[in-house]
């Protein structure tokens, strides 16, 4: 048998082929709970293509394939020993998507068919490309064939799920969240991954079959991260697992527990992280530092904290505060399991102290009015998963809990239906054909338990059902009634089509099948001996048509407009609060003489140039935020400070900060610092030290006392020889004898620098440090540009290419400076005295490729790294040798040959 792993596109693709589902299949079976999480994996990789983010793509399973008796050379065929179902609804979903384009693209839908869905050179069975069982056949062979007869577009599960895709791609071109059609149709065939495994002739398919589908449990993510996690507990293990893994086992089911663990990660911060990743994202967070047995039980002992207050979502029985207690009830059956992660954590902050109980009951009917107006009102629920767990990371930070998750549900892009909205859609809506039936229910018992009846009504006893008062199918007397009310245009049967589905003209009764379509002095009776005091009022009407039911519509507007409180106006977009936070900390990182712009900014945060501005103008106290500039490097036309103690000259602010000016105005491009040199200023705050400090202390990190320079050979022995160690300590060594140094930032939780200074000779005119860097990492050299090199060992390719510098390793006169881009030695500007030496890429003959800022270079010729071009000596008496840049003052002014006897005169400086 071979296995490997495929793309859908590539297994049927190209050449004409047969995949046959064989005899003792079982028929199609995927019914629409699996067709749901199948599509919601589809649009979540769609996005991802469309966003240009690069993330794994999503592993559908295994597809084991053998070939079939009826093979020909011409002709392949296959049995689909495993995976029929998974194929089928996948060459399901293509045709509801060929179907969908085919008026407005014939030519897509025709490119559609023959690519993926049949033969087109082939007749009868060979004309499909995947055959299913004879019970399935006919069905699967009108979809694929198109277009449907009505016979055969009803009935089955090859109809049903056909009907699903149609359905979804039309909601997906709903203009509040639109979704790319070919978009879908590219993360269908090239971001879902398979196992294709294919077994030899004489293989027994019988037995592979067997043992793939009747041996063996699958291990859930709960159970990963369980056996991971005591794996990194040699010591602690037992009394860990007897503290709080098993009570937390015994609250929490599998499926529970598995899903605690991925509100965890969301609470943490980690909006992006799918369930079905939740084990590989957990295990990269462990991974990133030396991980201790003490953080491993803290974070069990965190989960079993959660897991009493995840137990109040899944059984509000045990909440004790009444009022927090019947949101949690009406939220259950609602069955809205998506707000899990603002549930917990107005749960947490209330346990923490951050609010009391009533504070967390208003926030909780915040969100159940966000659930409730959008399902009157019709709005999609596609975008709820996101909306919901990205907020504790856009919770403002700056008001209280209740008032901040009002007000980020009431942003624009939330489409929280307002009063306006709400009462018409209630007036107007057919509320009966929208949501789910418990949804429905819940929206009338809520209405009804308004009137606050002195007997209320046991509705967790009582067997209600949603009666329609004028009759779905309207007789005779019905159709009288509501001539009554027709006007102009209007028929009876306009009338009855119009409202009989609204809000108006629904209630609850348990009476349901007596109350039938019978005229409505018969129901009055029924009605009037009820306890629903909302019935009672129906009862009450001498007549019931359009008029009476938009009357009733009206007063149950004004009730629910009491119950489910209307949203904030003029919030604007819902942002990351966090990425303010990281703005202000990146802003105040800047280093003397540097400026970045509102596009810079806006990438590393994730946001828009606008919104950066916005915030910026309206948020007194950001630490330079007036050295963020347009593009161009000039102070925006429409800057303004944001408090008048911080008014001033904004130019005249740059200049005292450092930050040069062209003749044109605009700020010194060289001095502005990237996304990417914002990203490295952040990496490295946490173990930044004050220039003077003592190289000794510098180094020290960590309890074990383990220094970085430790740290640093470390991790290059782990990846290079002794005799490199040992001949990158005796350089250090030698480097650090003279008037130079070495320090040793830290960028990255697993990324050590060690960053060589020189001082230049008194010929290069006012005392200056010149700054290159050496770095090591456990996967081998840094290449200078955040990302690990190939290996020292091997030939380093494109010896021309540019390179982006990282900030941190870029010092003049106890300053940081902005990276810089490489280019050719043509390219480079005159280096003028006291100014910092331009990098350089090597020289064509020179066989070295520099590192970060110029160094360490790297032989192409042995891969040996080697000082940097600017730390050689030149020949004596002479230019430097080739490839090698003089880096003296504006005139570029040769130092002094070396005296008789071959010593430099002192003024030589050091070369």
């Amino acid at each position: 048998m071979q296995a490997k792993e495929t793309l859908f596109a590539d297994l049927v693709q190209g050449r004409a082929q047969q995949f046959q589902v064989p005899l003792y299949q079982r028929t199609y079976s995927w019914t629409e709970k699996q067709l749901r999480q199948l599509w919601s994996d589809i649009l979540e990789q769609a996005e991802l293509l469309e966003s240009g983010e690069r993330a794994s793509a999503h592993f559908l399973g295994s597809v084991v394939l053998a070939p079939s008796p009826q093979n020909e050379a011409t002709f392949p065929r296959w049995l689909v020993v495993d995976g029929q179902q998974r194929l089928t609804t996948l060459s399901l979903a293509l045709a509801a998507i060929r179907d969908h384009v085919a008026d407005a693209k014939p030519d897509e839908a025709e490119r559609i068919a023959e690519e993926y869905l049949i033969n087109k050179r082939r007749s009868g069975g060979d004309h499909f490309r995947l055959l299913p069982t004879q019970a399935d056949r006919p069905q699967f062979a009108a979809h694929i064939r198109g277009p449907l007869t009505a016979q055969a577009a009803v009935g089955g599960n090859v109809a049903a799920a056909y009907g699903f895709f149609r359905r979804k791609l039309v909601e997906a071109e709903d203009p509040a969240a639109p979704q790319d059609v070919f978009r879908i149709e590219q993360a269908i065939t090239s971001r879902l991954t398979l196992v294709a495994v294919t077994a030899e002739r004489g293989d027994n398919v019988h037995r592979i079959f067997e043992s793939l589908n009747n041996t063996g449990l699958k291990l859930s993510q709960a159970d990963l991260l369980r056996n991971y996690l005591f794996m990194r507990l040699p010591t602690r293990g037992e009394h860990v697992y007897e503290t709080y893994w098993l009570p937390l086992q015994n609250i929490l089911s599998n499926d529970e527990l598995e899903q605690l663990m991925w509100l965890q990660l969301v609470l943490d911060g980690d909006d992006r992280v799918r369930r079905q990743d939740l084990y590989a994202a957990q295990q990269q967070r462990f991974e990133r530092g030396e991980v201790t047995e003490g953080e491993i039980e803290a974070y069990i002992r965190e989960l079993y904290r959660h897991g009493a207050l995840f137990r109040r979502l899944l059984h509000p029985d045990e909440e004790p505060d009444a009022a927090v207690r019947a949101h949690l009830h009406r939220l259950d059956a609602w069955q809205a399991q998506v707000t899990y992660p603002a549930l917990m954590l107005l749960l947490e902050r209330r346990e923490r102290g951050g609010l009391d109980s009533s504070e967390t009951a208003r926030a909780m009917s915040y969100i159940e009015s966000f659930l409730v107006r959008r399902m009157v009102c019709r709005v999609p629920t596609n975008n709820l998963n996101r909306v919901f767990q990205a907020m504790p990371g856009q919770l403002p930070l700056d008001v209280p809990v209740a008032d901040g998750l009002h007000q980020l549900l009431s942003a624009d892009n939330r489409f929280w239906p307002d009063d306006d909205e709400l009462r018409d859609k209630i007036r107007t809506a057919p509320f009966y054909q929208y949501g789910r039936w418990h949804q429905r229910k819940m929206v009338l018992q809520r209405l009804e338990e308004s009137y606050e009846h002195p007997e209320p009504v046991d509705f967790a006893a009582a067997q209600l059902t949603i009666e329609h008062v004028l009759p779905q199918s309207a007789g005779d007397e019905w159709l009288r009634m509501l001539s009554e009310d027709a006007v102009g245009v209007d028929t009876a049967e306009d009338l009855h089509v119009r409202l009989r589905h609204t809000l108006g003209n629904l209630t609850l009764t348990a009476v349901n099948s007596e109350l039938s379509n019978h005229p409505f002095e018969r129901k009055q009776d029924l009605l009037q001996g009820s306890h629903l005091e909302m019935n009672r009022r129906i009862a009450a009407t001498e007549r019931w048509g359009a008029q009476e039911i938009r009357a009733r519509a009206d007063e149950l507007a004004d009730r629910a407009i009491t119950l489910w409180p209307a949203p904030l106006r003029g919030v604007g977009r819902a942002e990351r609060s966090r990425d303010w936070q990281l703005a202000h900390q990146v802003l105040a990182a800047l280093p003397h003489g540097t400026w970045t712009s509102y596009g810079d900014l806006a990438a590393f945060l994730g946001s828009g140039a606008q919104a950066v501005g916005n915030h910026l103008a309206d948020t007194p106290g950001v630490a330079n935020a007036y050295r963020v500039l347009t593009s161009e490097g000039k102070v925006s036309s429409g800057f303004r400070w944001a408090s008048p103690e911080e008014g001033g000259d904004v130019r005249a602010r740059l200049i005292a900060d450092g930050v040069r000016f062209t003749v044109n105005g605009a700020a010194d491009p060289a001095q502005r610092v990237t996304a990417d040199d914002l990203a490295l200023l952040v990496a490295g705050t946490e173990d930044d030290q004050a220039d003077g400090e003592d190289t000794a202390q510098r180094g020290r990190e960590g309890q074990d006392g383990e220094t970085r320079a430790d740290r640093f050979f470390r991790q290059l022995a782990a990846d290079d020889s002794p005799e490199t160690v040992g001949a990158v300590r005796a350089l250090f060594s030698h480097w650090e004898g003279g008037a130079r140094r070495l320090d040793r930032p830290r960028v990255g939780p697993r990324h050590h620098q060690c960053v060589p200074h020189a001082r230049r000779g008194r010929c290069a005119g006012p005392r200056h440090l010149a700054a290159d860097a050496l770095s090591g990492r456990r996967a081998g050299w840094h290449d200078g540009g955040g990302v690990p090199a190939p290996r020292r060992t091997r030939a380093v390719q494109r010896p021309h290419a540019a390179r982006q510098i990282p900030p941190a390793t870029q010092r003049a006169g106890g300053r940081r400076h902005p990276g810089r881009q490489v280019g050719t030695a043509s390219q480079l500007p005159p280096v003028t005295a006291g100014e910092e030496p331009q990098p350089r890429t090597a020289h064509p003959d020179s066989g070295v490729v520099p590192g970060p800022l110029g160094g360490p270079g790297r032989s192409l010729r042995r891969g040996r790294p080697r000082l940097p071009a600017m730390y050689r000596t030149v020949r004596p008496g002479g230019p430097p040798r080739q490839g090698v840049r003089a880096t003296t003052g504006p005139a570029r002014r040769q130092c002094p040959p070396p005296a008789a006897g071959g010593r430099r005169p002192a003024s030589a400086g050091r070369w």
